[in-house]
């Protein structure tokens, strides 16, 4: 969800059901070091509250000054520890996945975070690191006892990275065993998978990422489903209106953003759009035409309003 979790986003799924979200993953090390896009990650809109604030590094006294600037801002309802992140460069400096192998480090690092703040603190890990190395069982009991109060299981391997389909069996294995609330995540894209994973017994709750990518109505309907009523997908016009206040929260962040650094804001509202394209391409999925569209982005300068109109004519025609 790098680069796709963002506050606009966040705001954007908050509006249609969603219970709790998390900013991208935010360097330790960049917090200490007062890194101006490190900190950016820490942004926040009015009204996507509740929000965790997500870290990822492996020193403990690192996380435990980053624990102590979050608990200053007072914008954040709980700190998250990533022992998931599969991506290479992560792993490398022993961050991410890597902490799997070191259950007793992520101990530390809770202890270190709680130390420092009052705010809950949490996991998120994978079922391993691949097929019998690293299983997260250990990595659950070292948490539970330094006193993590949840754990948001990945249910693939990190060694697959998101490829196949994930494992929520084991997932749930892994929470009837745990001392405390398993969330499962994981290819959990419709409200019948969300349902189908609740009903296992040691499932807390689902966390839904890319599943939310286009749509994010998907928390409307696991809700509808889960309290037995009927949910009515959205039409074109309701798409092209979240669409059209997504995109319009992004520009502005980015054309802010810009102005602070002395940078253009209409080059800031162009990257602003291209960065959009991920979001875009799925809003408009089963239109005809919207690769064309995301070509044109890339070719040159564009601005929000123009994005809007194109999307307008594939969702709703000429109405």
């Amino acid at each position: 969800m790098a680069g796709l979790a963002t506050s606009p986003f966040r705001r954007i799924c908050r509006d249609r059901g969603s219970g709790l979200s998390f900013t991208e993953l935010v360097s330790v090390e960049g917090m200490k070091r007062g890194l101006t896009r490190t900190l950016e990650y820490l942004e926040t809109l009015p009204g996507e509250s509740p929000v965790g604030a997500h870290l990822f590094g492996e020193e403990p006294a690192a996380f435990a000054e980053a624990a102590r600037r979050i608990e200053t801002l007072g914008r954040f309802s709980l700190i998250d520890i990533n022992c998931g992140c599969p991506v290479p460069k992560v792993m490398r400096r022993g961050a991410g996945a890597a902490l799997m192998r070191r259950p007793g480090r992520i101990a530390e690092i809770i202890r270190a975070v709680r130390g420092e703040t009052s705010l809950p603190v949490t996991i998120k890990t994978r079922i391993g690191i691949a097929p019998g190395e690293s299983e997260a069982e250990p990595v659950i009991g070292q948490a539970a006892q330094a006193g993590a109060k949840a754990v948001f299981l990945h249910g693939r391997y990190a060694a697959r990275r998101h490829g196949g389909p994930a494992d929520l069996d084991r997932v749930a294995q892994a929470g009837l065993r745990s001392p405390i609330p398993v969330y499962a995540n994981g290819g959990i894209a419709s409200a019948a998978a969300a349902s189908a994973v609740l009903a296992r017994p040691g499932v807390a709750g689902v966390m839904i990422g890319r599943g939310a990518i286009g749509n994010p109505w998907l928390f409307a309907a696991c809700r509808a489903a889960a309290a037995g009523r009927e949910w009515t997908p959205p039409g074109p016009e309701e798409i092209l209106a979240a669409l059209s206040e997504h995109l319009e929260l992004e520009t502005a962040r980015n054309r802010d953003r810009a102005r602070r650094r002395g940078l253009d804001p209409d080059r800031a509202e162009t990257i602003a759009c291209r960065a959009f394209i991920p979001h875009l391409i799925a809003y408009l999925k089963g239109t005809p035409r919207a690769k064309e569209l995301r070509r044109r982005i890339c070719l040159g300068p564009v601005r929000a309003s123009a994005v809007v109109a194109e999307a307008r004519l594939l969702l709703v025609g000429g109405q």
